[in-house]
């Protein structure tokens, strides 16, 4: 680099001589000015202009000296006000380029720093989190080590800002960054690769299981309520876990088979779950049957099957609970705990919701129209419920086939309630103000909703199959299905046992008093023409 020194020499020289110019040109205009007094003069002495007159009016007027001294006087005095203001000149370009020089350089490492780091929690960010794994899998490589990301989302982020808005989210990102930077180890990473997924860099290690140790500390630093506004509020997070070089030997395959382990450990108990090869038969698959049940409802290639519900003390059909079935064109029968959660993810549920309401609807009056006066069971996700439309939805579909709500018994889970439960009860009691029954199903494997069951305008309480299956074999199922049932009676409501399989069953049920029973013993869920057949020869 030049030194500044001679910057400002060249500076100053280059500035001085434009001046100097000027000076020059003054100088000139002086001189010439002088020399035409002095011709006049010469003709005002002697009348004409001679050497003689020139003579005569340089001895005679002393003036003249004076004013011809004057340009070489300014001459003198412009060459060094030229040199004084060309330096000052000079030192200020030098200063301010000097200025503009440091500015520009630390512009340039804030746009070297906004490139790598995430502008929210200041942690690296994917594109510099992927370099440091690339470097990290040739230093393990070379040391013949292990190294493992995990990849944790905050899974109820978005409920989180739709709450509190931009501002007070960013405060829980910085507070969970923190919370993540004081678990690891020091030569490790932590980043926030996506607006809800931050990404941790285990290098170096000699055991698969670092990585589930240290997702179980991540958890735990997570638990403890963050505090935002005055409110403490509670993280969901979920970890997806992969090792080098078991999993890949590339950063992009291990960060997309985290993902794919991530996706995985949403719905697990535990919340978190190393990547497994038989997990790629899933995600691929997920991605595109997404869009195929969109399509399979649209071109109605759903089933809805029924299974009948009968009366544990005549033997009569009561009616019967719809289920929607899938048989895919390629992967075949798709199971409904499989592509219903898919659709509760998305907006698919409310077409698929819709679709299962209106062909539910149409069979139960074709089968009024018969004589047959079954009640008709549907079930409804959480997603339903808070759904301010349902009940319009429903309105419209029951007009077009004419049937009345009381034709209709609409299952919900207790799950489904806790999840927001006076937006729920809001849907609920339109619902049962429009004339339509409502049934708790799988009571007793959901949250404790006891407080909700005497708010609620019930009229069915359905037992969950894993306490009736083993009735007769476990003293507790007995117990509570035996407490179940008073309960419900208690509070005026009919009881329905799932899972009946066994006619010595259906005799402990019959002396427990429960009203009706579903299971195998009677039918497995049937296509519509075959449960009309069933309930012909049943009757």
């Amino acid at each position: 680099m030049i030194p500044a020194k001679n910057i400002l020499n060249e500076n100053v020289r280059v500035l001085k001589s434009e001046v100097s110019k000027t000076t020059y040109q003054g100088v000139a205009i002086a001189i010439a000015s002088i020399l035409s007094a002095l011709l006049a003069l010469s003709y005002y002495y002697v009348g004409e202009i001679s050497l003689n007159g020139i003579i005569k009016a340089q001895t005679e007027n002393y003036g003249l000296w004076m004013l011809e001294a004057l340009p070489f006087i300014f001459g003198f005095w412009g060459q060094y006000s030229s040199s004084i203001i060309a330096y000052q000149a000079g030192a200020m370009i030098l200063d301010q380029t000097q200025e503009l020089r440091s500015r520009a350089e630390s512009l340039e490492k804030q746009v070297s720093y906004s490139t790598t780091h995430d502008s929210v929690t200041d942690l690296p960010n994917r594109v510099l989190f992927y370099d440091r794994v690339e470097q990290a899998i040739l230093a393990a490589g070379n040391q013949n080590k292990m190294l493992s990301i995990l990849l944790v989302e905050v899974a109820n982020f978005k409920e989180v800002y739709d709450t509190l808005g931009r501002n007070s989210s960013d405060l829980i990102l910085k507070q969970i960054a923190t919370r993540l930077q004081s678990v690891v180890l020091g030569t490790d990473s932590v980043a926030r690769i996506d607006g809800n997924i931050f990404s941790v860099l285990l290098s170096a290690v000699d055991s698969e299981t670092a990585g589930l140790t240290l997702a179980k500390n991540i958890q735990a630093a997570l638990d403890p309520a963050f505090k935002v506004e005055r409110l403490s509020l509670v993280i969901h997070s979920n970890i997806g876990i992969v090792n080098f070089p078991e999993h890949g030997d590339d950063v992009d395959t291990l960060v997309q088979k985290a993902g794919v382990a991530l996706f995985v450990a949403g719905p697990s108990h535990e919340g978190y779950t190393t990547y497994a090869p038989s997990y790629d038969d899933h995600s691929p698959r997920r991605l595109t049957l997404m869009s195929e049940l969109r399509q399979a409802i649209e071109k109605e290639q759903l089933h809805i099957y029924y299974q009948p519900k009968v009366s544990v003390q005549t033997g009569q059909v009561y009616g019967a609970e719809a289920l929607v079935r899938w048989q895919h064109p390629k992967h075949g029968f798709i199971s409904p705990d499989e592509f219903i959660p898919m659709a509760e993810r998305t907006r698919v549920i409310k077409h698929l919701t819709a679709w299962v309401l209106k062909q539910s609807f149409r069979h139960c009056a074709e089968w009024r129209k018969r004589g047959w006066e079954l009640i008709i069971s549907v079930n409804l996700s959480a997603k339903d419920l808070h759904d301010p439309e349902l009940p319009d939805v429903m309105a419209g579909v029951a007009a077009a086939a004419n049937i009345k709500p009381g034709w209709m018994m609409l299952e919900i889970t207790e799950s489904s309630i806790m999840t927001d439960p006076e937006r729920a009860m809001e849907v609920i009691q339109r619902l049962n103000e429009m004339g339509y029954k409502l049934s708790i199903d799988d009571f007793g494997t959901g949250y404790s909703s006891l407080a909700y069951l005497k708010r609620m305008p019930l009229t069915e309480l359905k037992i969950d199959k894993s306490f009736v299956v083993d009735l007769l074999h476990s003293e507790n199922d007995a117990v509570i299905v035996k407490a179940t049932i008073n309960l419900a009676h208690n509070l005026g409501l009919q009881v329905t046992a799932e899972g009946v399989e066994t006619q010595e069953i259906m005799d402990k049920l019959s002396t427990y008093q429960c009203d009706l029973a579903q299971g195998y013993l009677f039918s497995k869920p049937m296509p519509f023409a075959d449960f009309g057949a069933w309930v012909e020869a049943h009757r």
